[in-house]
């Protein structure tokens, strides 16, 4: 990654993530970035700024004034080629979403002339919580980007989301939104992206669902949307924070609803991805009242659902791309090839439930990616957004074919 001559500002506040900062600070100026550092005065109690400022190369400021000399946020705000606050804390979030300004951090982004990147961190309650919503969406109104939090141990002790994105995940995505401000590989493009569970109801309280997060598809709608692409979500029920900057988002709840949704814009789509986890069959009949516990076994008669990849590969012109995805159990490899073939699509991204790491509801993916010429990469296990990264430069391969 080449940050030669990129000015990157900093906003660091008070987090027990804060320790990430001074990583990514080296990676920085490692790559030729020159870095600038406020903290908010809570922030220094977690990570020094002797330390960042040592890092950086350049005196990290707290206060506006030190009695002495005034700290020109105006200048700083206008400085920096994109403004990253990480880790953002439930607090400055706040602040940021209804324009308080009681610390130096909050004046310089108040006065910020340069796009502003967000990169939250807090407990999975706080996270959750439908202020802490309210504020995010805020925020993505501003057009403020999302590095969005990750799952792991967090300081509670407690297992779940919240977690600042590791260094190298916040690096990678600041190199191509940087990247992107001169190149956009996808720019002008309609991309419909298919994500996450269907829930087929049985009665008005039960369903047939998958475990299906969604968390794949949104990563791929993440980075489309930093390259540039107008991405329409068809988002099955999913509790994750969605990508800013989306053409549209619809969300739907059954195979029939995500059907309907997709066949009504598929016309006006370049390239549909579709990593939603479908389900292949429905009630054929779905009661009207909850269905009581009376004799040891329920019967239920099941029905085929409309299959949207073979719909869409029937549909599909020569100047659009298709896009399946293969969760296999068992000859893995047979069943993706032989998707390949019977959907009309050009390229298959195949895993399985058999890998460590790999499917629903991980962080991680391993995948194999089956073209319709007949070449195959295989990856290791990786991050879900390293695993987006490559099935959205293997689109771009088949878009220049």
């Amino acid at each position: 990654m080449n940050f030669q001559g990129k000015k990157i500002l900093i906003g660091v506040t008070g987090s027990i993530a804060a320790y990430k900062i001074i990583l990514l600070v080296r990676l920085l100026v490692k790559n030729g970035a020159e870095v600038k550092i406020v903290m908010t005065p809570s922030a220094v109690a977690f990570v020094s700024p002797l330390v960042l400022s040592t890092l950086s190369k350049n005196e990290v400021i707290t206060e506006l004034s030190d009695n002495n000399t005034w700290s020109n946020h105006v200048a700083l705000g206008r400085w920096a080629d994109v403004m990253l606050i990480a880790p953002l804390s439930c607090n400055t979030m706040a602040k940021m979403a209804n324009g308080i300004c009681d610390n130096l951090l909050m004046a310089v982004y108040l006065s910020a002339t340069c796009p502003v990147i967000v990169a939250p961190a807090m407990d999975e309650d706080m996270w959750k919580h439908q202020a802490t919503k309210r504020n995010l969406s805020l925020l993505k109104s501003y057009g403020h980007q999302l590095i969005s939090v990750e799952s792991g141990e967090l300081a509670s002790g407690l297992i779940g989301e919240g977690r600042l994105a590791e260094p190298e995940t916040i690096l990678s995505h600041l190199s191509k939104f940087l990247d992107g401000k001169t190149s956009r590989e996808f720019a002008g493009k309609n991309v419909l992206i298919t994500a996450g569970p269907t829930y087929e109801n049985i009665d008005p309280v039960r369903f047939i669902g998958n475990h299906s997060t969604g968390k794949m598809g949104l990563a791929i709608a993440e980075e489309m949307i930093c390259r540039g692409a107008f991405v329409t979500l068809v988002l099955g029920p999913s509790n994750l924070p969605i990508p800013g900057g989306l053409k549209k988002l619809v969300r739907v709840k059954s195979a029939q609803q995500m059907y309907d949704s997709c066949i009504e814009v598929f016309k006006e789509t370049d390239i549909a991805i579709m990593t939603a986890a479908v389900a292949d069959y429905t009630p054929d009949e779905v009661k009207t009242e909850k269905i009581k516990k009376k004799d040891e076994v329920l019967q239920l008669s099941l029905k085929k659902t409309r299959d949207i990849l073979g719909s869409l590969g029937k549909l599909k012109s020569t100047n659009q791309i298709l896009v399946g995805f293969a969760l296999e159990t068992n000859n893995e490899r047979q069943y993706a090839l032989d998707k390949l073939k019977s959907k009309n699509a050009d390229l298959i991204v195949m895993n399985s439930t058999s890998e460590e790491g790999a499917g629903f509801g991980y962080d991680t993916n391993k995948v194999t990616l089956f073209f319709s010429n007949g070449q195959e990469l295989a990856f290791p296990l990786k991050a879900k957004k390293q695993v987006a990264i490559d099935i959205v430069d293997a689109v771009l391969t088949l878009m220049h074919e």
